[in-house]
């Protein structure tokens, strides 16, 4: 085959210079002239530049000796058909000898592997090369291969044709799977350390259905701050836990981890909650006083229908109503955790039955192209229409916000529904209560109160004399160490019995061994025996609340 026909020019070469003297550049030219006539300077060097030794030029060499030297697979082909012409030795070396002048689709089946015959088609009708990069053939060697038009020179009646040169990057290619391999590894390894933060399982008190997701950002491996929670608090109550640690990292999310314990162990205090926030800012500046978190910590009593919350820096939280109308709580909002020297308050959101609320992080909702207030709006808009379960309302705020894989922050969302139940459902749902004016026929009234209230209820005789028992005790306990207003509520959910007596004084009861002798002592030991769990809280406008609950048979 006389390749001197064929002019094959690979990306990033300059074509052939002309035989003739075209060189743009003066100085060159003369200097050729002087290597050609042998002559220099009168009087030069021997060695000088005129003298030295010249290397052959380009027209001189085979085209075949290069190609068939060159450690890259090199084949050409002509016509449409792509009919061999040629291939080296190291193309020989790698898939064995080809025939020549027979297509390629038919005696070159790597071609078909590396999907390489419709860019050569597409190469040769465009004349324009093309490269495509760590393509594997069936040996399981990946290649790099540039497909380069080759046209015959005029008046030889050739058909043009295509220059394959591939390029072995096996290794390249199989530490770039390593590399790709190591980083899934570790951001998998990241996400379980972030959602074993979290909680594994969201509580479902009572009277709320509730829901969460947690999505974490970008495609890197670390991890974030967001959390989020859910605490029974006892006697109906819960306690709705949402908050963000700054950045990304180890160290963020070790913070985070820290913060979520201690606000769990403060809520088991059963603290108003501006007071909880005032206990976790302190310890979020001894933890680490440059890591910047916010918090936002609400409390929902069924009896009151409210949302009693205290933010730290964090986003409003959201109520939709059951017609749809949404609420925004603004106010009150404090400076992030860690700040210290600021006294946070607790305001009030009606959360009435039928309503859902939403707390979340900045991530839902900030974009960098846009305010975050902005995006709050938005979150209100996909709010207002999102009805379904709590899980089904997550999933439409984050398709609504269009949060993805690739999105770029931490999201947490949680979601709060306060369902409005009727027929079947709402006669497992009851409240009684009774104010006591003190005086010794507050005890006798109050158990009689009850077991009209029990047995009206249609609990089992024994439930029902453990239920008096347990609200006589609590009433003696209030009239004897307690101070007017003195009131005995009663109330049951499908779940449990709560008896609860709150009173004007604000010293907790606590649980004391009596002695043999003693007249008194044991109110509390009795409800603790009797009882599944007891508590006690100090009421936001003074005073106690002493509480017990019996769970009910299933």
């Amino acid at each position: 085959m006389n390749f001197t026909r064929w002019s094959a020019r690979l990306p990033g070469t300059q074509r052939r210079a002309a035989r003739d003297d075209r060189s743009p550049v003066p100085a060159a030219r003369a200097e050729y002239a002087q290597a050609d006539t042998g002559s220099g300077p009168p009087g030069g060097d021997p060695g000088g530049p005129g003298n030295r030794p010249t290397g052959p030029a380009l027209e001189d060499l085979s085209a075949r000796d290069i190609l068939s030297r060159l450690p890259a697979l090199v084949a050409l082909v002509h016509g449409p058909d792509h009919c061999i012409t040629y291939v080296n030795d190291a193309y020989t070396a790698a898939f064995g000898p080809r025939p020549l002048d027979v297509p390629a689709a038919e005696a070159m089946p790597e071609l078909t592997e590396l999907s390489l015959l419709p860019l050569m088609d597409q190469v040769l009708r465009s004349g324009t090369p093309r490269t495509v990069k760590s393509r594997k053939a069936g040996s399981g060697n990946s290649y790099t291969v540039t497909c380069t038009p080759v046209r015959h020179e005029k008046g030889k009646g050739h058909e043009g044709g295509v220059l394959v040169y591939a390029a072995d990057v096996t290794d390249h290619a199989e530490a770039a799977e390593r590399l790709r391999t190591s980083e899934s590894r570790h951001r998998k390894t990241a996400v379980t350390l972030q959602r074993s933060l979290l909680p594994q399982e969201l509580e479902q008190p009572d009277d709320l259905r509730i829901a969460a997701t947690y999505q974490p950002g970008g495609t890197d491996a670390a991890v974030g701050g967001d959390w989020y929670d859910v605490i029974t608090l006892g006697a109906g109550r819960t306690a709705l836990v949402i908050g963000d640690v700054m950045g990304r990292g180890v160290r963020a999310a070790a913070v985070m981890g820290q913060l979520r314990t201690a606000v769990r162990a403060y809520a088991r205090l059963d603290l108003p909650p501006h007071e909880v926030l005032q206990l976790l800012d302190g310890l979020a500046a001894e933890i680490d006083a440059s890591q910047i978190a916010t918090c936002a910590y609400a409390v929902h009593d069924p009896n009151e229908g409210l949302l009693v919350y205290s933010s730290a820096g964090h986003l409003p939280i959201l109520v939709r109503d059951e017609d749809g109308t949404v609420h925004r709580a603004e106010d009150p909002t404090g400076p992030p955790l860690g700040t210290g020297g600021w006294i946070h308050t607790s305001g009030t959101i009606a959360l009435p039955p039928g309503s859902t609320a939403v707390l979340y992080t900045d991530g839902l909702v900030e974009r960098r192209s846009e305010d975050i207030d902005e995006g709050v709006a938005s979150l209100e808009r996909a709010l207002s229409g999102a009805k379904g379960s709590p899980q089904v309302v997550c999933d439409r705020l984050m398709r609504s916000l269009n949060i993805t894989a690739e999105h770029d922050d931490d999201v947490a969302v949680l979601v709060v529904q306060h369902p409005a139940r009727t027929g079947a459902t709402a006669e497992l749902f009851h409240n009684a209560s009774l104010d006591l004016l003190g005086g010794i026929e507050a005890a006798p009234r109050a158990r009689a109160f009850a077991t009209g209230v029990l047995t009206s209820w249609r609990f089992p005789m024994e439930l029902c004399e453990l239920g008096v028992l347990a609200a006589g005790e609590l009433v003696a306990n209030s009239l004897q160490h307690g101070t007017p207003p003195m009131r005995l509520a009663l109330r049951r959910t499908d779940r449990r019995l709560i008896i609860e007596v709150t009173d004007g004084d604000d010293h907790l009861p606590r649980r004391r061994r009596a002695e043999p002798g003693d007249e008194a002592g044991r109110g509390i030991s009795i409800v603790e025996s009797i009882a599944t769990s007891w508590g006690s809280r100090r009421t936001p406008g003074g005073g106690k609340a002493v509480w017990c609950e019996f769970a009910l048979p299933q």
